[in-house]
């Protein structure tokens, strides 16, 4: 009796957990799609070509993906730590800006200065379109940035390789906010 009872909590345990984190490959953006279905098409092929980007760059990394309050993010890692991200991709859900953000920014050279802010840590830059994208800069920025991921692993055995994996999924979604009505004189 003892033994059934603790296979069932094992069984629920790993069922709870596939639903939590789900492994995919690079070709299985089931997920990404659902998350991104409330964009835009402009955002989704803006977001989608980003994400090819970083992926044909590094695809033996694993690309982390959180379905927040305030934004959709995505990020590539070495491993299956938020800690190890060294590029990401971000859409606000009001203000729908696009980040191609560093993980780690403050941490690493960004001689043309393109990079927005003065955190601790995370830097990124706008996206509005592809034409803008400087892509040969943030390709340099992107090598800078997985370097300074993997000097972070400090555990070999945590690496893994070419995974999509979605890390959280927020019920509760950020709205615009409607606009008060005119007060009447």
């Amino acid at each position: 009796m003892h033994r059934d009872h603790y296979s069932d909590v094992v069984v629920f345990f790993i069922i709870f957990m596939e639903r939590i984190v789900v492994h995919m490959s690079k070709d299985q953006t089931k997920d990404l799609l659902t998350f991104l279905a409330p964009f835009e098409p402009e955002i989704k092929e803006l977001v989608l070509w980003l994400r090819e980007f970083v992926w044909d760059m590094y695809p033996k990394t694993n690309e982390l993906i959180y379905d927040n309050y305030n934004a959709l993010a995505f990020g590539w890692s070495p491993t299956d730590r938020v800690g190890h991200t060294f590029c990401s991709i971000a859409v606000g859900r009001t203000s729908k800006n696009i980040h191609f953000g560093f993980y780690w920014g403050s941490q690493i050279a960004d001689p043309e200065k393109l990079l927005i802010g003065e955190g601790n840590q995370y830097r990124y830059i706008l996206v509005k379109n592809k034409k803008d994208f400087p892509k040969t800069y943030i390709k340099q920025l992107v090598k800078e940035a997985y370097a300074n991921s993997l000097a972070k692993v400090k555990d070999p055995k945590q690496l893994m390789q070419g995974a999509t994996i979605t890390k959280s999924i927020s019920t509760a979604k950020r709205e615009k906010k409607k606009a008060a009505p005119k007060k009447k004189k």
